[in-house]
């Protein structure tokens, strides 16, 4: 099959390849798009944690988005791991020259094993530079927390935290529900006109590394081919979900999910 669109994604890589941009590759890969990459950091990590980050020099990280983008402009773009204002500010500024229209932002803040991997004053950055730029943003309870100072226990409290994200600029949010302890799992989508629940059985499992890239990939993939926005979302989440039901079980902490969830191998190749 020929790739449908393609897709720059921006983030840091996950030597354990469960998550950033090794997840990122394969969601995208596997949803029948092109990946592109532009590292933002290499982290040492496996399921059980971080032992280490090296960012990217910010010149270094414009160089892989301008230069790839002016051979091979992207459909959708998807940003991940931003460990520094520094980073952020150099990504808006290619973001400017490059101009692609449909951006997705997963504000990665914290590890699943609980690393900081963002500082406080890129966050400040983040909130009042880059929130407005893009199209979606996709915090789990976590995230939305910290950047809207609410205080998230239940549906209507991730609502408000929206409306608190769309108040800085937002243009639209997708709160992913995975942290409220339920039996459902409710991912809740808002922009100005709409507020959406997609709702599910919640898979209980530690094996859930990489969830969050995975699911802002998958978006930008599906918004890259022509989906509306909403549907993009509705389709990620699916996508995600079989991915952890199907998951591989490696590692001795919270493993990776299964992204090759989708791909059926011609018999030729096997």
């Amino acid at each position: 099959m020929k790739p449908k669109s393609k897709v720059l994604i921006i983030a840091g890589s996950d030597s354990s390849g469960g998550a950033g941009i090794q997840a990122d590759i394969k969601t995208v890969t596997s949803l029948g798009s092109y990946a592109m990459t532009a590292i933002t950091a290499v982290t040492s990590q496996n399921s059980t944690g971080v032992n280490s980050i090296i960012s990217i020099p910010p010149k270094e990280i414009s160089r892989q988005i301008e230069f790839t983008a002016k051979d091979i402009k992207p459909d959708s773009i998807k940003i991940g791991m931003l460990n520094s204002d520094k980073v952020i500010k150099a990504i808006i500024q290619s973001l400017n020259k490059i101009n692609v229209k449909k951006i997705i932002l997963d504000p990665v803040m914290v590890s699943k094993s609980g690393t900081k991997l963002i500082n406080d004053k890129a966050i400040k950055v983040l909130k009042s530079n880059l929130i407005n730029k893009v199209t979606i943003i996709t915090p789990n309870i976590t995230e939305a927390e910290i950047l809207t100072k609410v205080k998230i226990r239940d549906k209507k409290d991730m609502i408000i935290a929206a409306k608190v994200l769309l108040k800085l600029g937002a243009k639209n949010i997708l709160i992913k529900g995975g942290h409220l302890k339920s039996g459902k799992m409710k991912d809740i989508f808002v922009n100005r006109n709409e507020v959406a629940i997609f709702e599910n059985k919640k898979i209980f499992t530690k094996h859930t590394h990489g969830t969050g890239c995975t699911l802002s990939s998958a978006i930008a993939t599906f918004y890259s081919c022509g989906k509306t926005l909403k549907t993009s979302c509705e389709m990620a989440i699916k996508y995600v979900n079989h991915a952890i039901v199907t998951r591989p079980k490696y590692g001795k902490g919270q493993g990776p999910i299964n992204h090759l969830n989708t791909i059926l191998i011609d018999k030729k190749f096997r």
